[in-house]
């Protein structure tokens, strides 16, 4: 399974690491969501249940209640990036883990709501999260995959 590819990275396929980072991800994420929903709620004076980051009637803009749902679901997309540039750190990668979460994300939602989603403020919602995630992801692990190579130590020698 071991290769040495173009991209001049030993690579080899983990699927141990793989399933880590994608529960790391799921924990990390629900967590801060619900944090930010927690506290958009008390700015709203709302009442806070589980409805809020499953319910998909929720996620309207009617009211602060939804609105402030709305500013939850965007702030944690961005804290989703920070955590795929922390916790993946591969550019290649943004795609897939963005995707797996909000796959995820939307199966929890439709056993929750025992209904598949249908509102278009939910798709919407979702996939501009999505989509914020993954390209801000992408740029931060980019800028750290694409930083120089320090050279250091040039005419040293190397006992072979």
């Amino acid at each position: 399974m071991k290769k040495l590819t173009g991209s001049f990275r030993y690579t080899q396929w983990d699927p141990c690491l793989i399933v880590s980072q994608i529960v790391a991800m799921q924990c990390v994420l629900y967590l801060t969501l619900s944090l930010l929903i927690a506290v958009m709620q008390d700015l709203t004076t709302s009442t806070r249940t589980l409805d809020h980051l499953f319910q998909y009637h929720e996620i309207q803009v009617k009211d602060n209640e939804g609105r402030a749902v709305i500013i939850a679901f965007v702030l944690n997309a961005i804290i989703g990036a920070l955590m795929l540039w922390m916790l993946v750190g591969r550019t290649k990668l943004c795609l897939d883990f963005s995707c797996t979460f909000y796959g995820i994300h939307l199966l929890t939602c439709w056993f929750y709501n025992n209904s598949f989603p249908t509102t278009f403020s939910w798709w919407a919602l979702n996939i501009a999260c999505a989509s914020v995630m993954c390209v801000a992801g992408e740029f931060l692990c980019l800028r750290t995959e694409l930083q120089a190579i320090p050279l250091t130590n040039i005419g040293a020698k190397v006992d072979l």
